[in-house]
């Protein structure tokens, strides 16, 4: 049983591995794509933030859905439309199809979110934080490696696609093995299995926050955190570019140095997780560390900054405070896990798709999209600063709750 929990586990990891390419690879083709699909770099960036909007049509639904259908069904048909999107990519000629595959890798991405994140936190339920940051890792590993084999590919003048052909491989062979050999947790609703969930989980986990307060902060918190991340990822190359006045090569390798210090967070948070110290403290830190770094990325756009800045930011705004962001709020919400996904995956979903928007606006000057982020990580730390006053309140003052065991024990 252990052996199968592990290389389902592994499956699911393979399948972030290719989310990460996924968010860059339409950003890092935008030249060519914008001539395939007849349009310009402002029609790519409206493609991108069509992948926001089909998370945004079934974020909140998928994750109600996962807590009452099972997680498997989300992740397999996940990575089927992963690869769906790929491919659909590659092969259409027109902007509206683009758009139209754009949803649906969008609809994919929140079918995987919602079906990943509580099967790892209930398949490793003594180390939540760690199943679930170490999925940015993969995240991360895909978003330093691609652009890599892009520069590759550019290099030796092959064929654009083939990076998106390496990707729809990746994901056929994880979905036929997760379909055939995986393992995924039972989610059960019985009164049997909640009782005994309330014996085994912490007394922290026992209580439970307000639906309304705390899940408009941690919606703000997942828009502002998805947006920051997301913006620097796909604008930082031009902006290297246009602004910093960095080659072709230096600027690609902004992504790869983000990615590098996206890989370092995750390491480090691993490390002093085990040293005891709270998913809490991360997120007011991590934010805090991303609106910092992207204020100085915007007022000196000098390469050795920029280079510097880059590796900070992936550090602090891409180095799984997303991840920890979900398994606070399933801490708030602890019989709800997948509801507590899809909330913050639809707030970060709307993001994907208004922030592009608003970027692609101001593409004109490139530095206003770094301002622009700038801002949102301001409010990301504002929200994270409210959600830890909030998680002091209940958890230190609250009296130990069990009506959620008790409400599932009468329905």
């Amino acid at each position: 049983m252990k052996n199968r929990v592990l290389s389902t586990s592994a499956g699911m990891y393979l399948n972030y591995l290719i989310v990460g390419m996924s968010i860059i690879i339409l950003p890092q083709n935008m030249d060519v794509l914008a001539k395939q699909w007849q349009t310009n770099l402002a029609g790519v960036a409206v493609v991108i933030s069509a992948v926001g909007l089909g998370r945004v049509f079934v974020s909140l639904v998928s994750g109600v859905l996962s807590d009452r259908l099972g997680r498997r069904l989300f992740i397999l048909l996940g990575g089927l439309l992963s690869i769906a999107f790929f491919l659909g990519e590659l092969l259409c000629h027109s902007l509206t199809f683009a758009l139209f595959f754009a949803i649906i890798g969008g609809i994919g991405g929140a079918f995987l979110d919602s079906g990943t994140y509580p099967a790892l936190m209930e398949l490793f339920p003594g180390h939540k934080t760690i199943a679930n940051v170490t999925l940015k890792a993969f995240v991360s590993i895909g978003q330093f490696t691609l652009p890599l084999l892009i520069s590759f590919i550019v290099a030796q003048r092959l064929w654009y696609g083939w990076s998106f052909i390496l990707c729809i491989a990746v994901l056929v062979v994880v979905v036929l093995f997760l379909t055939l050999f995986a393992q995924f947790p039972t989610t059960g609703h019985s009164t049997k299995v909640k009782e005994q969930a309330a014996k085994t989980i912490p007394v922290e986990s026992q209580k439970s926050g307000n639906i309304w307060i705390d899940g408009l902060l941690f919606a703000v918190f997942g828009y502002t955190a998805d947006g920051v991340f997301l913006l620097v990822s796909i604008w930082i190359t031009k902006y290297g570019q246009e602004v910093v006045g960095m080659n072709d090569v230096s600027s690609r390798a902004l992504v790869s140095y983000y990615s590098v210090g996206s890989i370092s967070c995750v390491l480090l948070t691993i490390w002093l997780s085990h040293r005891g110290v709270k998913d809490i403290q991360f997120l007011i830190t991590y934010m805090g560390i991303s609106f910092i770094s992207l204020l100085l990325l915007y007022l000196f756009p000098t390469p050795i900054i920029s280079t510097l800045m880059a590796f900070i930011v992936g550090f602090s705004a891409a180095g799984g405070v997303m991840q920890i962001g979900i398994t606070v709020m399933g801490t708030f919400f602890p019989n709800k896990k997948g509801t507590a996904t899809g909330i913050i995956t639809t707030a970060s979903a709307i993001a994907g798709f208004t922030v592009n928007l608003v970027a692609g606006a101001l593409a004109t000057n490139l530095a206003n999209v770094i301002l622009f982020d700038v801002g949102l990580a301001l409010i990301g730390f504002i929200s994270a600063s409210l959600i830890t006053m909030r998680y002091h309140h209940i958890f230190n003052h609250q009296p130990k709750q069990t009506s959620d065991v008790l409400t599932v024990k009468h329905s």
